[in-house]
């Protein structure tokens, strides 16, 4: 029941796709089909002046700035620092390294398969063309 809703709501739904379509170009028929409008004309916009900007007076008093003094700046005390502890620092064990020896064994590895690696061509292989023209049919002898 379930599987006959479900095809009946895309029915409807196609159904009303096809008939809004066939209203949206009759539509735009009647649109194109229609005398052409009058456009309306646009007023020009006035033309805004704008005043001068004001020049900056040249008879403002100017404004002083406070000296800096001249004192010289009084040195700052030497720091001392207490001297370090002379407790002896704890040495470290050397540490002893593995020996390596001397003589390497050599390794040998098992021979490769003899199986001869594949070829890659490297010439196209040419395909068969199409023939062009159309072989003539002999016309029956006439008696």
């Amino acid at each position: 029941m379930a599987g006959f809703q479900h095809c009946f709501l895309l029915s409807m739904m196609v159904a009303a796709l096809c008939l809004s379509s066939i209203d949206m170009s009759s539509a735009a028929r009647h649109l194109l089909q229609a005398p052409a409008l009058p456009q309306p004309t646009i007023p020009s916009l006035p033309k805004v002046t704008i005043p001068p900007l004001p020049s900056l007076p040249t008879g403002l008093p100017q404004p002083t700035l406070p000296t800096f003094p001249t004192n010289p700046i009084p040195p700052l005390p030497k720091a001392t620092l207490p001297p370090l502890p002379s407790t002896q620092i704890p040495s470290l064990p050397n540490p002893t390294l593995p020996t390596i020896p001397s003589s390497v064994p050599k390794v040998t590895l098992p021979p490769l398969p003899a199986t001869p690696l594949p070829t890659i061509p490297t010439k196209i292989p040419s395909f068969p063309t199409i023939p062009t023209t159309i072989p003539t049919v002999p016309s029956p002898p006439s008696n």
